[in-house]
Protein backbone atom coordinates (compact mmCIF):
# COMPACT_ATOMS: atom_id res chain seq x y z
CA UNK A 1 0.00 0.00 0.00
CA UNK A 2 0.94 3.76 0.50
CA UNK A 3 1.74 5.47 3.31
CA UNK A 4 1.47 9.76 3.08
CA UNK A 5 2.92 12.20 5.45
CA UNK A 6 2.57 15.97 5.13
CA UNK A 7 4.79 18.35 6.46
CA UNK A 8 5.50 22.04 6.48
CA UNK A 9 2.33 23.73 7.69
CA UNK A 10 2.50 26.51 10.26
CA UNK A 11 1.36 29.94 10.52
CA UNK A 12 2.14 32.51 8.37
CA UNK A 13 0.77 36.28 8.29
CA UNK A 14 -1.24 37.31 5.14
CA UNK A 15 0.44 38.01 2.14
CA UNK A 16 3.20 35.30 3.25
CA UNK A 17 4.62 31.99 1.81
CA UNK A 18 4.74 28.64 2.97
CA UNK A 19 5.44 25.38 1.37
CA UNK A 20 3.91 22.00 2.04
CA UNK A 21 5.74 18.56 1.55
CA UNK A 22 4.48 15.35 1.04
CA UNK A 23 6.45 12.15 1.20
CA UNK A 24 5.02 8.89 0.10
CA UNK A 25 5.85 5.18 1.17
CA UNK A 26 5.31 1.95 0.70
CA UNK A 27 4.45 1.41 -3.17
CA UNK A 28 6.33 3.24 -6.33
CA UNK A 29 5.65 6.91 -6.29
CA UNK A 30 6.55 7.18 -9.86
CA UNK A 31 3.51 5.64 -10.69
CA UNK A 32 1.34 7.69 -9.01
CA UNK A 33 -0.96 11.02 -9.70
CA UNK A 34 -0.54 13.53 -6.70
CA UNK A 35 -3.39 16.02 -5.19
CA UNK A 36 -3.63 18.51 -2.34
CA UNK A 37 -6.83 19.11 -0.57
CA UNK A 38 -8.00 21.06 1.56
CA UNK A 39 -10.44 21.53 4.32
CA UNK A 40 -11.43 24.79 5.93
CA UNK A 41 -13.21 24.24 9.82
CA UNK A 42 -17.01 23.80 9.14
CA UNK A 43 -16.85 23.01 5.12
CA UNK A 44 -16.00 20.14 2.82
CA UNK A 45 -12.40 18.92 1.55
CA UNK A 46 -11.64 20.88 -1.26
CA UNK A 47 -9.72 20.33 -4.61
CA UNK A 48 -6.56 22.44 -4.42
CA UNK A 49 -3.97 21.53 -7.23
CA UNK A 50 -2.94 18.19 -8.61
CA UNK A 51 -0.02 16.44 -10.42
CA UNK A 52 0.25 13.95 -12.87
CA UNK A 53 3.04 11.06 -12.46
CA UNK A 54 5.52 12.38 -14.78
CA UNK A 55 5.35 15.97 -13.30
CA UNK A 56 2.96 17.41 -16.01
CA UNK A 57 -0.52 18.19 -16.36
CA UNK A 58 -0.68 20.56 -13.31
CA UNK A 59 -4.44 21.45 -12.63
CA UNK A 60 -5.26 24.43 -9.90
CA UNK A 61 -8.23 25.32 -8.24
CA UNK A 62 -9.51 28.70 -9.57
CA UNK A 63 -9.21 29.87 -5.74
CA UNK A 64 -5.36 29.49 -5.61
CA UNK A 65 -4.41 29.75 -9.31
CA UNK A 66 -1.41 31.99 -9.93
CA UNK A 67 -0.84 31.68 -6.18
CA UNK A 68 0.39 28.15 -5.12
CA UNK A 69 2.60 25.75 -7.56
CA UNK A 70 2.37 22.00 -7.22
CA UNK A 71 5.68 20.10 -8.05
CA UNK A 72 7.13 16.46 -7.58
CA UNK A 73 10.40 15.23 -6.81
CA UNK A 74 9.84 11.59 -7.79
CA UNK A 75 13.68 10.26 -6.36
CA UNK A 76 12.74 11.41 -3.17
CA UNK A 77 9.12 10.62 -3.25
CA UNK A 78 7.82 13.98 -2.49
CA UNK A 79 4.99 16.04 -3.89
CA UNK A 80 5.13 19.91 -3.19
CA UNK A 81 3.15 22.82 -2.91
CA UNK A 82 4.62 26.02 -2.92
CA UNK A 83 1.97 28.87 -1.50
CA UNK A 84 2.70 32.21 -2.34
CA UNK A 85 0.63 35.01 -1.62
CA UNK A 86 -1.25 33.47 0.96
CA UNK A 87 -5.11 35.03 2.19
CA UNK A 88 -6.90 34.64 5.51
CA UNK A 89 -9.46 32.13 3.32
CA UNK A 90 -6.37 29.89 2.76
CA UNK A 91 -6.58 28.76 6.37
CA UNK A 92 -7.70 24.87 6.50
CA UNK A 93 -6.31 21.66 6.86
CA UNK A 94 -4.04 20.06 4.03
CA UNK A 95 -3.79 16.93 2.85
CA UNK A 96 -1.90 15.38 0.46
CA UNK A 97 -3.59 12.27 -1.99
CA UNK A 98 -2.56 9.70 -4.29
CA UNK A 99 -3.78 8.05 -7.21
CA UNK A 100 -2.17 5.08 -9.61
CA UNK A 101 -2.51 6.64 -12.93
CA UNK A 102 -4.80 4.60 -14.48
CA UNK A 103 -7.62 5.22 -11.73
CA UNK A 104 -10.09 8.40 -11.35
CA UNK A 105 -10.28 8.34 -7.93
CA UNK A 106 -7.29 9.06 -4.80
CA UNK A 107 -7.17 6.26 -2.64
CA UNK A 108 -4.75 7.41 -0.37
CA UNK A 109 -4.48 10.08 1.86
CA UNK A 110 -2.21 11.85 4.55
CA UNK A 111 -3.06 12.83 7.96
CA UNK A 112 -3.12 16.51 7.18
CA UNK A 113 -1.39 19.34 8.24
CA UNK A 114 -2.52 23.05 9.74
CA UNK A 115 -2.00 25.87 7.59
CA UNK A 116 -3.15 29.05 9.33
CA UNK A 117 -2.92 32.66 7.91
CA UNK A 118 -3.23 35.54 9.86
CA UNK A 119 -4.51 38.88 8.75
Amino acid sequence: QVQLVESGGGLVQAGGSLRLSCTASGRTFSGLDMGWFRQAPGKERDFVAAINWSGGSPRYADSVKGRFTISRDNAKNTVYLQMNSLKPEDTAVYYCAARWATRSMYDYWGQGTQVTVSS
